[in-house]
């Protein structure tokens, strides 16, 4: 029997609260929630294993230690690796000073255990004095966490959608720009300029971008430092690590056991 789209899990536009959460193991649901939007803003927080969030023109990448946060009415999907356990916080909009965009928020281990409380609260019904406070404290502090740069510019452009859709199924190509110009048809003056008009970013810079996306996710997914290395098609372990270390400060082992993530 095939498991439930975890949207039919909870309504969290039915609720009357500032603010309310719900932990979801996705051993129980399916590993793909379709595009949707709700009226709250959602932080969507990893306890375990990882998921990516889909959103016009964005691929967010969730590690343990951060959240994604989507502003209310916006429309996005989610990507669950299989392991993942995910609290989603869900909040009334104008109930916290937010931002009015999507991005990748720093989660204190403070804000994270806060998060889980609530989760375990009772959701029906108006919050005790005691809850009141604690949501509070929990917004304030929500307010105050630092960005961190954990997402992929995707554009709606067809020529790039394609190179992101193949690279996405196969982060192992290791084609070049002038190939990939070749392919859609383009000079590499052309598809350089359009890369850069498109994302932000070079053809480099943006791949390198997207495998240190996929790289976050199956890490945190259980898979071993040597196969992340071979699934993107690094030559060697030693240069994988030396990417990740450039991008992110620190080699994946000291990366993750300083978030808490095994």
């Amino acid at each position: 029997m095939p498991r439930p789209s975890a949207i039919c899990a909870f309504d969290p536009d039915g609720l009357d609260r500032p603010a309310v959460a719900f932990d979801l193991d996705f051993g129980a649901y399916e590993a793909e929630v379709p595009m949707h939007r709700h009226r709250k803003g959602q932080l969507v927080l990893a306890l375990h294993g990882a998921v990516t969030c889909q959103v016009s023109g964005s691929l967010w990448m969730v590690p343990p230690h951060c959240g994604v946060w989507i502003p209310g009415g916006v429309p996005h999907s989610n990507r669950a690796t299989a392991n993942a356990l995910l609290s989603y916080l869900f909040i009334e909009p104008e109930a916290a000073a937010l931002p009015e965009e999507c991005c990748t928020l720093s989660i204190s281990p403070m804000l994270r255990e806060m998060i889980r409380h609530v989760a375990a609260a009772p959701q029906d019904g108006a919050p005790d004095d005691h809850m009141a406070r604690l949501l509070r404290v929990l917004l304030d502090e929500l307010a105050r966490m630092p960005r961190e740069q954990l997402h992929l510019p995707v554009s709606d452009h067809p020529k790039i959608r394609r190179i992101a859709g193949a690279l996405t199924a196969r982060p192992d190509d290791r084609s070049t720009l002038a190939q990939w110009a070749e392919r859609l048809a383009l000079s590499e003056r052309s598809l350089s300029r359009l890369m850069v008009v498109e994302t932000g970013l070079t053809f480099g810079r943006w791949r390198q971008q997207l495998h240190l996306i996929v790289a976050l996710r199956e890490l945190a997914g259980g898979m071993t430092v040597q196969r992340v290395s071979e699934h993107l098609g690094y030559e060697s372990v030693t240069a994988f690590i030396a990417m990740f270390k450039k991008a992110l400060g620190q080699p994946p082992a000291r990366y993750f056991a300083g978030r808490g993530s095994g």
